[in-house]
């Protein structure tokens, strides 16, 4: 019986030992990091003054040529980048560009101005970039652009393009020339932790731009800068915006769609938990006053505060900023538009103006729980085409 017992111990210790053994040899997540391709080590200098982009280059084509997860790690300290295109498609689908200092741009706005953009995500899928700031130096196309001078239109930050499952994260996007982060024609983008900075006078400088994309989330975002906090061009849909502080800007902006006769819509996008704060608008739909198949539908305005706000609540078909206004009826079909749990204070009297096409006007317009206050009085709302319901506290009395 002894022996038995001593046998039965002495197997189970030898497949023990076995399974250690097997354990021990097998590659983990915690022993497979992804290896790491620093820019200093390739040559670039954090001092701000020396080109660094053949070393930003480089970096990114051996983690693209890689056919394992690899890493881009930028430093602490500034780096001047010319400009960069980090062009996919890649050997892998884990790269990481992790950012602990700043990429600068050229402070000469004549460099990229004319050239669209100036750092570029370009045909990669699996792509996270980590930290860091993009300092655009974009004050001097500004104060161009401001004095009426013939001035380059100017360079976004940072451009997305034709990529999928994209993550952004904890990066800071300064003074950019122009946009500041545009997401186009891409699938699954998650950004959250992203903080935009710019002046409130600054022109053409959207936060975040989406366009023809979907599967788009912003989360736990701080946006200021001179134009659209967030603005959604045609061709996107399934999007989600969620804890977004807004200001200064021109807030959020569905469109402006119907530029174009034949032309992609938007639909199913979720915004909420947002608070505006002295911006020109807060949750607001745009297209232009001509003939369009495009279409705005199935829109969710949720849990939000505004605070000393030009425009709390608009749908403005006949958006046209310059001259030369087109002046017909809007071909875009606005309907299934919810605006709930919305509360704050107008920095005019018409707190919710619904100004729909004539031609198709506004279908399913919903409001509920609505209460926003002009000077410590009730506002006004203004209705032209516009059809739908409303529901629980309605501050100003619905014009439905």
């Amino acid at each position: 019986m002894a022996e038995l017992i001593f046998n039965t111990c002495l197997n189970y210790l030898v497949l023990a030992l076995g399974i250690f053994i097997l354990l021990s040899e097998s590659p983990s997540p915690a022993n497979a990091a992804s290896v790491q391709y620093n820019v200093v080590s390739l040559g670039a200098k954090a001092d701000g003054k020396t080109d660094s982009s053949k070393a930003f280059l480089s970096a990114w084509a051996s983690a693209c040529g890689s056919t394992s997860a690899a890493t881009v790690y930028v430093p602490q300290g500034r780096f001047l980048v010319r400009s960069a295109s980090f062009n996919g498609p890649c050997k892998n689908s884990a790269i990481t560009v992790r950012i602990d200092g700043t990429l600068v741009a050229p402070s000469d706005y004549n460099v990229n101005g004319n050239g669209g953009n100036w750092i570029v995500l370009m045909h990669v899928t699996g792509v996270s970039v980590i930290g860091g700031t993009l300092d655009g130096q974009g004050t001097g196309l500004w104060a161009c652009k401001l004095s009426g001078k013939s001035c380059p239109t100017g360079a976004t930050n940072l451009e997305i393009t034709n990529s999928q499952n994209i993550l952004v994260s904890g990066l800071r996007s300064l003074n950019s020339q122009m946009f500041h982060i545009v997401i186009n024609a891409c699938q699954n983008v998650k950004m959250q932790g992203v903080k935009v900075s710019a002046s409130g006078t600054s022109p053409n400088t959207d936060g975040i731009h989406i366009g023809a994309s979907t599967g788009v989330t912003i989360l736990n975002s701080k946006i200021g800068t001179g134009d659209d906090c967030v603005s959604i061009g045609p061709g996107s849909n399934n999007l989600w915006i969620q804890n977004i502080a807004c200001g200064p800007g021109h807030g959020i902006s569905i469109g402006s769609l119907g530029k174009d006769q034949q032309e992609d819509g938007v639909q199913n996008v979720t915004v909420k938990i947002v608070t505006f704060t002295g911006t020109q608008n807060g949750v607001r739909i745009k297209s232009w006053a001509r003939p369009s198949n495009s279409f705005a539908r199935n829109i969710l305005f949720q849990h939000v505060i505004m605070n000393n706000v030009q425009n709390p609540i608009i749908i403005d078909q006949n958006y046209c900023p310059d001259s030369g206004c087109p002046s017909q009826a809007s071909g875009v079909r606005v309907s299934d538009v919810t605006y709930q749990d919305i509360h704050g204070t107008s920095a005019t009297e018409v707190a919710v103006k619904f100004d729909c096409s004539s031609k198709y006007p506004c279908t399913g317009i919903r409001m509920q729980d609505v209460k926003l206050i002009y000077q410590n009085q009730v506002a006004t709302a203004s209705c032209t085409h516009a059809g739908g319901s409303a529901s629980g506290m309605e501050q100003p009395s619905s014009c439905l």
